[in-house]
């Protein structure tokens, strides 16, 4: 029995790691990714993509941050350990400015909020630079997105600990547990 032999073009695709909890999404996001040229690889949470990535790294990577276990931004920094040339982008449904700038400190190209379709993840991954052109807001922050804020800076402080957090905090467990269940509040 002879095996099959693989695409012609398979070595010249570039390799993408796309890590997200929600399997839909990254069936649709693979099936995307992979008209567009790419050789996906798809974990669904960090342990299973760190397997992955230590055994093959990949040139491009789309990580979810908020997933079961640990962060997407452990990953980040894994990643770039192992190729500093990776490129990378975070996706998350829960876009804070504290997560924004550690992801990018870790060696993200670029951080998205959800949704996301493929058009925009690739636009993100080849950018180099900042755009000038970015509207600056000029209404403040409400109360609420800066308590958001706040509790979002502490946790990533924490690496995550929900009872460090509290207590560096001065809240009690459960309220924080409350708080961070929620949706950010919209600017």
């Amino acid at each position: 029995m002879t095996e099959p032999c693989p695409p012609e073009n398979q070595d010249e695709n570039p390799s993408l790691l796309l890590v997200d909890d929600d399997e839909t999404f990254c069936r649709v996001l693979k099936k995307a990714l992979s008209r567009r040229g790419y050789d996906v690889a798809v974990a669904h949470d960090v342990a299973s993509a760190l397997t992955l990535a230590e055994t093959s790294p990949p040139e491009y990577a789309v990580i979810d941050l908020k997933m079961p276990g640990a962060s997407g931004l452990v990953l980040v920094k894994r990643l770039k350990e192992l190729d500093e040339e990776t490129r990378i982008v975070v996706l998350t449904g829960f876009a804070s400015i504290a997560t924004a700038v550690e992801a990018v400190k870790l060696g993200a190209t670029h951080y998205l909020a959800k949704p996301a379709d493929a058009d925009q993840i690739l636009a993100a991954m080849q950018r180099d630079e900042g755009d000038t052109e970015t509207p600056v807001t000029s209404s403040p922050l409400s109360v609420d997105r800066l308590e958001w804020e706040h509790i979002q800076r502490v946790l990533n402080e924490h690496q995550g600990n929900i009872s460090a957090t509290a207590r560096a905090l001065n809240m009690h467990r459960r309220t924080l547990q409350r708080k961070l269940g929620k949706r950010p509040v919209r600017g």
